[in-house]
């Protein structure tokens, strides 16, 4: 077997695990310091395949509720840009790195390279929903391509609204042309970008979520984090607005995680700082866990996993403030490949006895975990698991029907 084929192989990623783990171990033991996260790998899992797919494995339900792909038209030579190009999956192998995003291999990578059933497409920062690469209309050919090949309900569709660009009356009619022509499931805002920045609980932005409500798509998801320290991609607007419109559903994307910062216990010296933002904005406005706020772990937990320690904090701290029932699992798929690495390595994490102990963690049970990875979205987005089976799919089908 080539080394890269082992890689791609459970046992590759169980022996990836047990490095991870067992450097961790190590660099916390010279420091000092005690180990707050583990993956639990059985060493003998990275040359024997039952042991890893005991570890690693898993035919629970699977829905990543934050998913993009970029489908560029590659006989314009370096037209459009390439919004991807910093990512992972832009080092795919293609001549052109924009193949690198196409439809096609977002539906092989999710799909037929990992355990995720459901997916809930999801906007880039634009000025509009009607152009780019991930327009509404090339977000609805790639759910009729996976349609085809996996059957209904795979794809779910975010509708993208831009409050700061124009009128309320042109926002409004955006949105409800939006929500009647294409079957939406949610609403996906950035309030960094493009354009001058905005509060979910101030003028435009109450306005938006006014009219989500309305249109009866109230599931509202917004970035949050990942900004450089931009101060209107903080979370700080979202207790606020959550408490003043109670119907509404607002999933945090990123949880306000921000690289560069090292998550540690929630306390007050470090409140208004990475994920500590969110539950601080939650407790401002007397939110508690089970509230209409969802925190979401797309590119966080594929940032903090290589830390258990941090990684153990960022999921105890949003378990025990959020509620168990509002944590969602989304990758950021595919800006850094097939998402299946990262759901090995949850299935397999824990957060230690003490941490639970010293901060009031809860354990990473088998429900915990399955709750997370699928049932708490599917009950948001009111998707039945039994009806939507993973879906065993080749490459070579998701082409022909594409």
């Amino acid at each position: 077997m080539s080394r890269r084929s082992f890689l791609r192989s459970v046992c590759g990623a169980a022996t990836v695990l047990l490095a991870l783990d067992g450097c961790s171990r190590e660099s916390d033991r010279d420091a000092g310091r005690s180990t707050g996260g583990t993956f639990t790998v059985p060493p003998e899992s990275g040359v024997d395949r039952d042991a890893a797919e005991d570890a690693l494995g898993g035919d629970g339900f699977v829905m990543d509720v934050q998913a993009h792909f970029l489908e560029y038209d590659l006989d314009a030579p370096g037209g459009g840009g390439n919004f991807g190009g910093g990512f992972p999956q832009a080092r795919c192998g293609e001549a052109d790195a924009r193949a690198c995003f196409a439809v096609d291999r977002f539906l092989e990578l999710v799909f037929a390279e990992s355990d995720t059933s459901v997916a809930v497409l999801s906007a880039i920062p634009a000025a509009s929903s009607r152009t780019g690469p991930l327009s509404i209309d090339v977000m609805e050919r790639a759910r009729a391509v996976a349609e085809r090949v996996c059957g209904r309900g795979r794809l779910l569709l975010q509708g993208q609204a831009v409050p700061n660009q124009g009128t309320l009356e042109a926002l409004h009619a955006d949105m409800d042309d939006l929500a009647r022509r294409h079957r939406i499931s949610a609403w996906k805002v950035y309030t960094h970008a493009p354009g001058p920045g905005w509060r979910l609980d101030r003028d435009v932005g109450a306005a938006f979520v006014s009219q989500a409500i309305a249109l009866d798509v109230p599931v509202i998801s917004v970035h949050k984090g990942f900004s450089g320290g931009d101060r209107f991609a903080s979370p700080a607007d979202v207790g606020p607005a959550a408490r003043a419109h109670p119907d509404g559903r607002f999933v945090v994307y990123h949880s306000g995680y921000e690289g560069g910062v090292t998550e540690g216990p929630y306390e007050e010296a470090t409140a208004d700082v990475g994920v500590n933002r969110l539950i601080t904005s939650m407790r401002a406005a007397e939110l508690g866990v089970g509230s209409n706020v969802y925190a979401e772990l797309g590119s966080t937990w594929f940032n903090v996993m290589r830390d258990p320690t941090q990684a153990a904090h960022v999921l105890g701290k949003l378990l025990l403030h959020v509620g168990e029932d509002n944590v969602l699992w989304g990758t950021d798929s595919i800006w850094y490949g097939s998402p299946q690495g990262q759901i090995q390595a949850f299935r397999a994490f824990q957060i230690s006895p003490e941490l639970q102990e010293r901060y009031g963690y809860p354990a990473l049970t088998d429900d915990i975990k399955a709750k997370v990875l699928g049932r708490n979205a599917a009950r948001l987005y009111g998707v039945d698991p039994a009806t939507v089976a993973r879906c065993q799919v080749d490459r070579a089908a998701i082409r022909a029907a594409g």
